[in-house]
Formats: C-alpha cells, sequence, structure tokens
C-alpha cells in the first residue's frame, strides 16, 4: 500500500511540475512574439532613415510599411505599450498618413504622458500640419529633459 501511495505522489508531482513548465512556456510565447515582431519592426525604420538620408524616399517609404506592419502585430498582442504605439504612429507618419499617426500618438500619450518620443513626433506632426501651437505644447512637455527630443523639435518650431 505504502508503494502505491508513493507511486501516485510520484506520479502527481511529475505531472503536476510538467504542465506548469508547459504552460509558462505557452504564456511566455505570446511575449517573445511581440518582442521578436517589435525588434524587427525596429530595424525596418533604422534601414528606412539610412535610406531617407541617402534620398531614397520610396525604398524608405516601401520600409516604413513594412514596419507598421510588424508593430501592428505586436500591438495585437500588448495593447498599454506606449514605445509601441510611438512607432505606429511614426511610421504612419513617414508614410503619409498623419490622421492616423495621430490617433496612435495620443493613445500613446494616454499610457505615458511625458514619452519622449512620442512628444517630440507628435510635435513634429502639429509642425507638419501648420498647429504650431500644440507643437508648442509638447516642446513644453519636453522642457527641462535636455534631451535630443526637446532640441530638435524646438529647432523644427523655430524654423518655421
Amino acid at each position: 500500500m505504502k508503494k502505491s501511495i508513493k507511486f501516485l505522489i510520484i506520479i502527481f508531482t511529475v505531472l503536476f511540475f510538467n504542465s506548469n513548465l508547459t504552460f509558462a512556456a505557452m504564456s511566455g510565447s505570446s511575449d517573445s512574439d511581440k518582442l521578436y515582431l517589435y525588434k524587427q519592426g525596429k530595424k525596418l525604420v533604422y534601414k528606412a532613415k539610412k535610406l531617407e538620408k541617402k534620398n531614397k524616399l520610396e525604398k524608405a517609404k516601401k520600409l516604413y510599411f513594412k514596419a507598421y506592419d510588424k508593430f501592428e502585430k505586436a500591438y495585437a498582442k500588448d495593447k498599454k505599450n506606449a514605445d509601441i504605439l510611438n512607432y505606429l504612429g511614426y511610421t504612419l507618419r513617414k508614410t503619409g498618413n498623419l490622421e492616423k499617426a495621430e490617433v496612435y500618438y495620443l493613445k500613446g500619450l494616454k499610457l505615458d504622458a511625458s514619452h519622449l518620443g512620442i512628444n517630440e513626433y507628435l510635435g513634429e506632426l502639429y509642425v507638419e500640419t501648420n498647429r504650431i501651437g500644440l507643437a508648442k505644447e509638447r516642446l513644453e512637455v519636453l522642457n527641462g529633459c535636455q534631451c535630443e527630443e526637446y532640441s530638435e523639435l524646438k529647432e523644427l518650431i523655430e524654423n518655421n
């Protein structure tokens, strides 16, 4: 009888730990998928920026579209990530879809009102759409950060 109880305890222990490991691996895959998509999107944005500097705008635009697809898939897995929303807005702005870009930037600000990238890029969008007052509001949020985002947006506003 004691051997049977020991055997059952061993079986239940093995099954319990094995099922927990399987569940942990399954639940982690969504996070790793999201991270993979996010990193792939960032790589595409980086390549597109390099093409823009070489004045290869059509090729850059194609990469921004591809990056947008990656970020959109990452966003489907994580709706509360301001960094993903920032890149969704950025890639849309770079492909000319300013209205939809603004929507993503504003969603991102609801999650993180002091997000440096979103505040800078939304400010740039406001300059592009001739809403300088709103761009200055974004600049005010960045004021005091002593960061590249502040100086770049400030320069853009001053030159327009």
